[in-house]
């Protein structure tokens, strides 16, 4: 397979009756979702020229997966836009895309409010009745494959170009170290437009298996279609996993005999949520995967090893390097702390429209292999880790997270990661609040629903954490934000928390 279309066609053609898509009490077949997507091609060769952005604006189901293989159809550039989002960011999407098209429904207008666009520029694709496109129109694996955009909870939200190589070869590694087969059925609950959701659905595809529609993401209801469809994957984000651990929840209390393995990228888990999802679900693999937009999943931990590295990210996926590179580009050895570089057929193009960002980050390899006469790209991730002994990965945090407390340097990531080892809590920020030269750590928490009180975490950290880590401040939190792919917002929980520290300062 060279194309993301190829992930279609090829199961269209050799498993025309396989179950593509399973969306409640519907089925759709390979063959019938093909055939929707030259339908759909048929509408946008009309509407747009080769690489055209189209944007799609529709929530999860088997119609938005034939819109978006329809796109490729006419050799147009997808750019799925979560149905969260506000009017602001979806004008924003669309407008820095330079989108020609939008595939909506009527649902979904208002949503379009702050943006001007021709009425023959929307297409609401519940009114579709085109015949199928007689021919598609060529693509080759470089092409660039579709504009994701970043969730904006570090800044501005960007445009990632990716190609079709890199769509299709992520979709293949997961697939081959997830070990899916044409048997298995994936909860698709994360939205498309997350790059992690995304090479999820694909993956299956990649596998001719079958994707299960989730639209509400209430515990409970995920729950029952675990059940109801023997779904055997399911992908998940901290928050989620801790939503679906909670009391209130009855994974704990459910047996979900086909569910062969579940993963978790975005963050890491809480040990208390590990230990649940273990206890509750003693015969499923537990996946603990590190990603980046810019070049999708970087590594993953044998979940035979999660149970001694809890906290580890694990090691580089197949037909991926991952190297440890000091500030002059220098190889670090083991337990020294480093940018985080990735090198392989995932690392995308660039950003859309942005040279100066592209340039800061997508890089010449340092230690291209013996031989090369082209110099390699790799993408600088700007996340600190370190590797241990027997190269296991250990993220640390961001390279714009590092200061100084009680004079020693530290990371707001490695806090955080020490305070959920307290398993009191399931969600940790930790912010520098007040003089940068002497900054008061503020820790916002949400405590484990088990009893854990502050004063615990307080107890627990003056008597395990060295001094330069303990919070000055710990506030206790019901909710935290998130972002639009459902992780947690950290940069607007740190900005409430200085905030906070400010408004204490100034007040009579």
């Amino acid at each position: 397979m060279y194309t993301v279309l190829d992930l279609l066609t090829t199961n269209a053609r050799r498993t025309p009756g396989r179950t593509a898509v399973i969306d409640g009490d519907t089925r759709v077949t390979y063959a019938d979702l093909h055939e929707l997507a030259r339908r759909v091609g048929n509408l946008m060769a009309r509407h747009t020229g080769p690489t055209d952005r189209v944007a799609i604006l529709l929530p999860r189901g088997a119609q938005t997966l034939a819109t978006f293989f329809g796109v490729y159809h006419a050799a147009a550039i997808p750019v799925f836009i979560h149905e969260q989002l506000r009017p602001r960011q979806v004008a924003h999407i669309i407008r820095h895309a330079g989108a020609t098209l939008v595939c909506t429904t009527g649902r979904h207008m208002p949503l379009l409010r702050d943006i001007h666009l021709p009425a023959e520029s929307i297409v609401d694709v519940a009114s579709i009745q085109e015949p199928a496109l007689p021919a598609s129109r060529p693509l080759i694996g470089p092409d660039v494959g579709a504009l994701i955009y970043t969730s904006g909870s570090t800044g501005a939200s960007k445009g990632v170009t990716v190609t079709h190589t890199n769509l299709v070869a992520g979709a293949s590694i997961v697939a081959d170290y997830l070990q899916l087969t044409g048997d298995d059925r994936t909860l698709a609950a994360l939205p498309w437009s997350f790059d992690y959701g995304l090479n999820q659905v694909l993956a299956t595809f990649a596998a001719g298996a079958t994707v299960v529609i989730q639209r509400s993401t209430h515990p409970p209801d995920i729950s029952r279609t675990l059940v109801a469809a023997e779904v055997t994957g399911m992908a998940g984000v901290p928050t989620l996993w801790a939503a679906m651990t909670g009391p209130g929840s009855p994974l704990a209390n459910q047996p979900l005999p086909s569910l062969r393995y579940v993963t978790n990228s975005g963050g890491p888990l809480a040990p208390v949520t590990i230990d649940r999802i273990r206890t509750a679900q003693p015969h499923t693999d537990l996946y603990l995967m590190y990603g980046l937009t810019e070049a999708f999943r970087s590594t993953y931990l044998d979940p035979e090893l999660v149970a001694t590295r809890p906290t580890s990210i694990g090691k580089a996926i197949p037909n991926t390097e991952i190297l440890v590179l000091d500030e002059h580009r220098r190889l670090c050895p083991p337990g020294v702390v480093g940018e985080l570089v990735h090198r392989g057929p995932t690392v995308a193009l660039g950003y859309w429209q942005d040279p100066q960002a592209t340039a800061a980050v997508f890089r010449p390899h340092p230690h291209p292999p013996a031989g090369a006469e082209l110099a390699e790209t790799v993408v600088y991730s700007g996340d600190y880790v370190r590797t241990d002994a027997d190269g296991y990965l250990y993220y640390l945090g961001r390279r714009d997270e590092m200061f100084k407390s009680r004079g020693v340097r530290v990371n707001a990531t490695e806090i955080e990661a020490e305070l959920m080892a307290s398993g009191m809590i399931t969600a940790a920020v930790v912010a520098a609040t007040g003089d940068r030269s002497d900054p008061r750590l503020a820790a916002g928490v949400i405590l484990d629903e088990h009893g854990a009180t502050v004063d615990d975490l307080r107890a627990y950290c003056r008597h395990e954490l060295p001094p330069h880590m303990q919070p000055h401040d710990i506030v206790p939190m019901t909710t935290m934000p998130t972002t639009s792919s459902g992780k947690v917002a950290r940069a607007m929980v740190r900005a409430w928390l200085v905030e906070r520290h400010t408004r204490e300062r100034v007040a009579p």
